[in-house]
Formats: C-alpha cells, sequence, structure tokens
C-alpha cells in the first residue's frame, strides 16, 4: 500500500490517453486533480493477493464524478472486443483517460492495438 498518491507514477501516451499499474481508491482524488475524467482497470479482479478490487476504485470514482470501467486484459491477451471496448471508452470520455493494470504494460498494449483513436 503506498502511503501517499504522488508514488503513482502515470505514463502520458498521448493527449488523451494515459497509463499507470495498479491504483488504489486512495489515489483517485489525485488523479482527478490531475485532469483526469475517465479510468479504466484492464486488470482482472483477484489476480493478486491485496489487489484493491475495482469495486473500490468505481466507487471512488463516482464519488468524485469520474467515469469508470472495468474491461480486463487476463493471460489469454487482447481480443478485438477489448479493443473495441477501450476504444469506446476513450470515445466517450469528456476529457483525458487514465488506464491502469499492474504495470501500465497490458494497458498500453491495447491502446497501442488500435483502441486509441
Amino acid at each position: 500500500m503506498r502511503s501517499d498518491a504522488s508514488a503513482l507514477t502515470i505514463y502520458r501516451l498521448s493527449e488523451t490517453c494515459a497509463v499507470s499499474g495498479q491504483i488504489e481508491a486512495a489515489d483517485v482524488a489525485a488523479i482527478a486533480g490531475d485532469g483526469f475524467r475517465t479510468i479504466v482497470c484492464n486488470r482482472p479482479d483477484g489476480e493478486e493477493p491485496g489487489q484493491p478490487p475495482s469495486r473500490d476504485i468505481a466507487a471512488e470514482c463516482e464519488a468524485r464524478g469520474l467515469a469508470f470501467h472495468y474491461i480486463p486484459i487476463d493471460c489469454s491477451g487482447l481480443t478485438t472486443d477489448l479493443v473495441e471496448q477501450f476504444r469506446n471508452a476513450v470515445t466517450r470520455s469528456d476529457g483525458p483517460l487514465l488506464a491502469y493494470c499492474r504495470s501500465g504494460q497490458r494497458s498500453s498494449a491495447v491502446w497501442q492495438a488500435g483502441g486509441s483513436p
């Protein structure tokens, strides 16, 4: 568990999309403060012990007025449907979007695969 959200590293892929490793509910306020309007979880719940469940992140997003999408990418990898879901989340976002997974690699991969217009 991080002691503060400033320990979160965010990688900007474009003006509209950025990625990071696992976030916590306590990070959502700082993410919103950085101007993000949408958060996408690309990590399946229960992938690792102690991982915050997506519902906790979703609840904090709702409380802060951010959109939240759960688009998990598991060990079977990317599919056309996952890329389309991600693209739709980016398109519908009313501002910058932050996608996260364990390390940011899966989120980067779905963006690179055409998930971001």
